[in-house]
C-alpha cells in the first residue's frame, strides 16, 4: 500500500498494563459482568489480538482500555499515567493526544472530503492541519489520487483505507482496532492488516485488535482469547490454524 520505502524510527508505542478490570451492566438480577477481574499487559511496539465468542468480553475489553468506555473497578495504565483516574476532559485530551481509532463502521462524515475526513480529529482539537502529512497519511494507504473524492464514491476498503489514514495522521503511540476487516473482503482486508503491521515494525506503535478471524489474528505478536469476561488463553505468534483450534471449543 505505501507509495515507497519507509525509513524505521525510534519505537514510539506506549505500554499498556491493565489490573482487576471489571465491567458490570445493570443491578441486581439483571446485572451483567462484562468483565471479571482481567489482568493483562501490552508491551509497547508489539501487535496483541483479541479474540473470544460473541458475548465474550473483548470488545468491552478494548472500549475500557481504549478510555472508550469507564470500568466498574480496576486500573488501566498507559505507559505511567492511570487513564482510569482521569477525568474526563483530560481522558479525552490524552486519546486524542497518544491513541488511534480504526472500527468496522469507518465513521467517516459523508459531506467531507477524503482530506477532509484524515484532518478531522486535528480539526476538532483546534490544532492547524498540515496537509502535506494529510496527504502523505493517504499515500500510506494508497490513496493520495482520491484525497479530494468524498466517502461515498469509494469501495467499502478504501473507505476503511480512509479511516486507518485518519488514525495515522497524529502517529499515535497506540492504535486501537475493533474489527477493522469484519466488512471487507480477504484481499483488502489483508492490505489494511498490512498496514497495522507496518506501523508496529517500523513505527514501533503499540497496537490492540479485536477480531473473531483466526486470519487477521495470524498477523499479530500475541493473541489473548477471552471467554465469559476472563482471560483463558494467552499465545505467543501462532499460526491461524493454532487459533481456530483453540476457539473451537468455545463456540465463536
Amino acid at each position: 500500500m505505501s507509495t515507497g520505502p519507509v525509513q524505521p524510527t525510534e519505537a514510539t508505542g506506549l505500554g499498556i498494563r491493565v489490573r482487576n478490570l471489571q465491567r458490570t451492566y445493570g443491578r441486581g438480577s439483571g446485572t451483567v459482568h462484562a468483565l471479571r477481574g482481567v489482568d493483562v499487559d501490552f508491551a509497547p511496539g508489539t501487535f496483541t489480538a483479541v479474540m473470544g465468542p460473541s458475548g465474550s468480553g473483548k470488545s468491552t475489553l478494548l472500549q475500557c482500555i481504549a478510555g472508550i468506555d469507564r470500568q466498574t473497578s480496576g486500573t488501566v495504565l498507559w505507559g505511567p499515567t492511570d487513564i482510569s483516574a482521569l477525568p474526563e476532559r483530560r481522558l479525552a485530551l490524552l486519546r486524542r493526544a497518544q491513541a488511534g481509532f480504526v472500527f468496522q463502521a469507518y465513521n467517516l462524515m459523508p459531506a467531507m472530503t477524503v482530506e477532509q475526513n484524515v484532518a478531522l480529529p486535528a480539526v476538532l482539537e483546534g490544532r492547524r492541519v498540515d496537509w502535506t502529512v494529510v496527504t502523505a497519511a493517504l499515500a500510506q494507504v494508497g490513496l493520495a489520487d482520491r484525497r479530494k473524492e468524498r466517502p461515498g464514491r469509494l469501495s467499502g476498503g478504501q473507505q476503511q483505507r480512509v479511516a486507518v489514514a485518519r488514525a495515522l495522521y497524529g502517529r499515535p503511540r497506540i492504535l486501537f482496532a475493533d474489527e477493522p476487516t469484519g466488512a471487507l473482503d480477504r484481499t483488502t482486508g489483508r492490505d489494511v492488516l498490512c498496514l497495522l503491521r507496518e506501523g508496529v515494525d517500523i513505527e514501533g506503535r503499540t497496537c490492540v485488535m479485536v477480531t473473531h478471524d483466526p486470519v487477521a489474528a495470524g498477523f499479530a505478536d500475541r493473541v489473548i482469547v477471552i471467554a465469559d469476561g476472563v482471560v483463558v488463553d494467552d499465545l505467543e505468534r501462532p499460526s491461524a490454524a493454532l487459533i481456530a483450534e483453540k476457539l473451537s471449543g468455545l463456540a465463536c
